[in-house]
């Protein structure tokens, strides 16, 4: 029962207050340890955890998307690319984890201000290749969005129908690049409002995340777009490495955890 409920004034319980209530609780006097207490939550599944936040699609098509999403994976996987931008990429250091030696982690300068904008990585990513590429750009615009667009039509240079999946940023779904679309064959399948979980791109900036940005100190965008496409060139060759998979599962989990 929540704290508030029970006329306590705070918001949720610590051990000790909540040892503290049951001593002194109207309806039934406990007497119990902090310890025992503890082992006694922990034994039906009940720990300490950070609040989360999440949205309710509010899309009236939230159901007819994600099965549309899944109908173009499961049937035509080596036809179906995924996009989305990854960022914002700003200058500054960023904490991150590696081996050292004992009591002696690598350190970074202690300047957290962002000094020369932010950038954007536009990705694209193969389904049935489970290949990543993409370009650095400093805006998220319809202009740049097509030219991602393009890039995928042009892995399949064929004619025959390609599917897309994005999310619904307003410049992915344009009258340009709807009509661009119409003309090339191209799917556009977007993911329901607040459900960009469903993208299949987004667990693969993970390695992103882990590889080129945590940890890092870049003196400017030019070395941070080396870095970028350095692991990515790498990613494409190893993509069934365990550390990759492994920051796949985390990113998956931490974008799942948003829905």
């Amino acid at each position: 029962t929540r704290p508030a409920k029970l006329g306590q004034p705070f918001t949720h319980w610590s051990l000790r207050k909540l040892v503290g209530y049951l001593v002194d609780n109207p309806r039934r006097i406990v007497h119990i340890g902090r310890e025992r207490a503890r082992r006694l939550l922990a034994a039906h599944e009940i720990t300490f955890q950070r609040t989360k936040t999440w949205k309710e699609s509010p899309d009236p098509q939230r159901e007819a998307k994600l099965a549309r999403i899944e109908e173009v994976l499961e049937q035509h996987p080596d036809r179906t690319f995924a996009f989305d931008e990854f960022g914002p990429l700003t200058i500054q250091p960023v904490p991150g984890a590696g081996w050292a030696p004992r009591g002696r982690p690598a350190r970074l300068p202690a300047n957290y201000h962002k000094t020369a904008g932010v950038r954007y990585f536009h990705g694209c990513y193969s389904i049935g290749e489970d290949r990543l590429w993409g370009v650095v750009r400093a805006h998220k615009s319809a202009a740049n969005t097509l030219a991602a667009l393009c890039s995928i039509r042009a892995a399949r240079p064929d004619g025959d129908p390609i599917y897309v999946i994005l999310d619904n940023l307003s410049a992915h779904k344009g009258p340009t690049i709807r009509a661009w679309a119409a003309r090339h064959a191209v799917e556009l399948d977007f993911t329901p409002t607040y459900a960009s979980w469903a993208d299949p791109i987004e667990p693969h900036f993970g390695s992103l995340r882990s590889f080129v940005i945590a940890g890092s100190d870049h003196p400017n965008h030019v070395a941070l777009t080396r870095a970028l496409h350095d692991h990515l060139r790498w990613r494409n060759a190893h993509a069934r490495h365990p550390d990759v998979l492994a920051a796949q599962r985390r990113e998956r989990a931490r974008v799942r955890s948003e829905r």
